[in-house]
């Protein structure tokens, strides 16, 4: 995907990376037994060893590691048998220990690949840098008081994977590609819900830009905490715009940390980047290197769903849809599963229409998941064979299927009960044809002078007179024979 800012002084490319924080998917926290519950009263999940307690030592939690590991292979990335945990020194109020559990030299994943799955169907591979695991910090909460700020410790302890990219995204489209194709991988594998207004899923964009045909890298700004792909794209792209104005006015672009404004759509200075030595990181002395046994791995790799990419390719294999369909349907792991229980033993392309189509249409209108849908994947499956079987057409089953939302009620009852079945009977077709070619003489001598295009006339006014029941493959046949 070409993407270029146009400058005064000529075209530019801006170079993104990402480092995604996943909330680790488990009932307690990293390194203690304590509850991990969104939404809980605040200060009700903490255990000692978050509330950093003298002499209170961490335990690590054998599911945080499975569950990293499971990502890591999800994500086709190298798993490092060996792993140590680090300290990043810093002090704050919401960090009771003054300092953080992480993994800074030897993380638990190595460098692995993502898809991008692309609008116009095309894919578009993008690296990996490592995926480690590190403790959450607690919250300062500022507006609970005029003069004083609160700290909820329910966060502090919690799990995380942060997950950082290579800097190989060279648009704000392909940073929401990359975001949303994630987030569908840790959904698939159940080890993040990726849920960013919740907070369990935040990202912090790099950003930097070059003239074209620049090789390496300027100074980088990373932009924390952005909590929804739409202000990702955004804070991006005006991070962009902000460094080549600062270039082509003579000045130069200072490493920093930055915080996106969403309601500004600006972002703005937070502070200097900070450097690794200024976290002063060295191994905690409390924690023993992480030693997994190849057996380990092997495991939890013979236990992994099928992903997305491979869903996608089978549906292109086994159901003849084009890229972008099968890309579209297997996005979310439970539309891939309705639609896969609609088209199964069905026309698949027909199948796909109606779930992309009206069923989505419908879904975001009723404000509904498709966990609790309007319609039944059952439902829309025997609507689909109501057509290929003649008993309805295609445009009476856009009705059927309006009438299916307002009741629950199965098509096949729907039909029978409002009397709309297809007409087949050649006889009665023929009778309705009769009469519509009778009442526009004037049409028909026109027509048969060459005016061609009056045959859709015809069409419409005989289904028009049959309410739309009349085969329109038999309108057509029987129309045509009829005049000749």
């Amino acid at each position: 995907m070409s993407y270029l800012i146009q400058g005064e002084t000529g075209d530019w490319e801006v170079v993104i990376g990402l480092e995604v924080h996943a909330q680790v998917i488990s009932k307690a926290k990293l390194f203690s037994g304590a509850a991990t519950d969104f939404g809980a009263e605040p200060n009700t999940q903490v255990s000692p060893v978050d509330a950093g307690m003298p002499g209170m030592l961490p335990v690590i939690n054998e599911t945080c590691v499975e569950q990293a590991v499971r990502t890591g292979l999800g994500l086709k990335a190298a798993i490092n048998l060996t792993s140590v945990f680090a300290r990043k020194n810093y002090f704050y109020a919401d960090l009771p220990q003054g300092y953080q559990i992480s993994q800074y030299e030897a993380p638990i994943v190595g460098e692995g690949t993502i898809l991008l799955d692309l609008p116009d169907g095309s894919t578009r591979a993008v690296g990996i840098e490592r995926l480690h695991l590190e403790q959450d910090a607690g919250k300062s909460l500022h507006d609970q008081h005029p003069s004083k700020s609160y700290i909820d410790l329910n966060r502090s302890g919690v799990a995380l994977m942060e997950i950082v990219s290579k800097p190989d995204m060279r648009s704000p489209e392909e940073a929401g590609a990359y975001l949303k194709k994630l987030r569908s991988i840790l959904r698939y594998l159940g080890t993040c819900d990726g849920n960013m207004e919740e907070g369990s899923m935040r990202c912090d964009c790099n950003v930097s830009v070059r003239p074209v045909g620049e090789a390496g890298y300027r100074t980088r700004c990373e932009i924390k905490n952005v909590n929804s792909v739409r202000f990702v794209m955004q804070a991006i792209e005006y991070e962009a715009r902000r460094h080549i104005d600062v270039y082509e006015e003579g000045g130069t672009i200072q490493q920093e940390t930055r915080l996106f404004d969403s309601a500004k759509g600006e972002t703005r200075s937070m502070r200097s980047k900070e450097h690794a030595h200024d976290y002063r990181y060295f191994p905690d002395p409390d924690l023993l290197p992480l030693v997994l046994s190849p057996d380990f791995v092997a495991n939890i790799e013979a236990s992994l769903p099928e992903l997305p990419d491979e869903k996608k390719e089978r549906f292109m294999r086994d159901f003849a849809l084009s890229p972008y369909d099968a890309g579209v349907l297997v996005a979310d792991k439970a539309t891939a599963d309705f639609f896969e229980t609609v088209a199964r033993g069905r026309d698949a392309k027909m199948a796909a229409n109606w779930v992309t189509g009206d069923f989505f249409a419908a879904l975001n209108r009723s404000g509904r998941s498709i966990e609790d849908p309007p319609v039944t994947a059952a439902n829309l499956g025997g609507l689909i064979d109501l057509i290929a079987d003649n008993t309805i057409s295609g445009r009476i089953a856009k009705e059927v299927f309006e009438l299916m939302l307002e009741t629950g009620k199965p098509p096949a009852v729907i039909v029978e009960e409002k009397g709309l079945k297809q007409v087949t009977d050649t006889g009665a077709i023929e009778g309705v044809i009769d009469t519509v070619l009778a009442q526009n003489a004037d049409k028909v001598a026109e027509y048969k002078s060459g005016k061609d295009k009056l045959f859709g006339f015809f069409v419409g006014q005989v289904m028009k007179a049959s309410q739309g029941k009349a085969n329109p493959a038999l309108v057509n046949e029987l129309l045509k024979a009829k005049l000749g």
